[in-house]
């Protein structure tokens, strides 16, 4: 397990509480807008696991949680562990995961290891190879977006748009699919020299807010990031 990277203080990764982030490096998909590129292709600050408890133990009353990102956190073979040392101190934990890996998640939420789950939801599904970048199982997918749905534990999903990969159809197709989720946000995505594909626009306000006038009537819950 690479530790490619800690926030040591968020007020926003985590809401509701005092965190920090914990960025675990490689990633299964390649999607062009990431903003997290050299942590998906394994490269970063290359933080020891020593280094990183020795913080946490010394923050403990300070920070209330820890959210686990990447890159996608999942892929790695050892992550219940990591994870349960991180519980053993004390600390909720936020899981940030693009949905892949429906069995890790499940055992993790069913041992209670992690508090809360934040899927990035692509696209739609018709599009959703495209939009992150590789071939994807979307068996794997629907079964994690099927089981967060189930209320089994505490949840959000989030899609960022892109002007060139999301459309009123991509968008509406995807509300469809996980109609009745509990929170669900649109963030518009944003530009940086990180993002390995330079050819992405965000969307116009007006473009933004017809989104969400879609996906309202199915996911009443849906907001856009920024404005809750």
């Amino acid at each position: 397990m690479i530790i490619a990277g800690l926030q040591k203080t968020t007020l926003l990764d985590y809401p509701g509480k005092v965190a920090c982030t914990v960025f675990l490096a490689g990633c299964n998909f390649r999607c062009p807008f990431c903003q997290n590129w050299e942590i998906v292709t394994g490269k970063g600050e290359d933080i020891t696991e020593e280094e990183l408890f020795s913080f946490l133990k010394k923050r403990r009353g300070v920070l209330d949680g820890v959210c686990v990102t990447g890159g996608e956190p999942l892929i790695n073979a050892d992550i219940e562990s990591f994870i349960g040392k991180i519980k053993d101190l004390g600390y909720s934990v936020k899981l940030d995961t693009n949905g892949s890996f429906p069995d890790k998640l499940k055992t993790l939420a069913e041992k209670k290891l992690v508090d809360t789950v934040a899927m990035d939801i692509k696209n739609c599904p018709s599009r959703y190879a495209l939009t992150a970048g590789t071939q994807v199982d979307m068996n794997k997918i629907d079964e994690s977006v099927k089981y967060l749905l189930s209320g089994q534990i505490d949840y959000e999903l989030r899609t960022t748009v892109i002007d060139e990969l999301h459309d009123d159809d991509s968008i509406r197709e995807l509300a469809q699919w996980i109609k009745g989720a509990k929170r669900y946000y649109l963030q518009n995505f944003k530009d940086s020299d990180a993002v390995p594909y330079k050819n992405l626009s965000p969307c116009s306000e007006e473009k933004l807010n017809g989104f969400i006038n879609v996906v309202k009537p199915l996911v009443p819950s849906a907001k856009i990031r920024g404005n809750d």
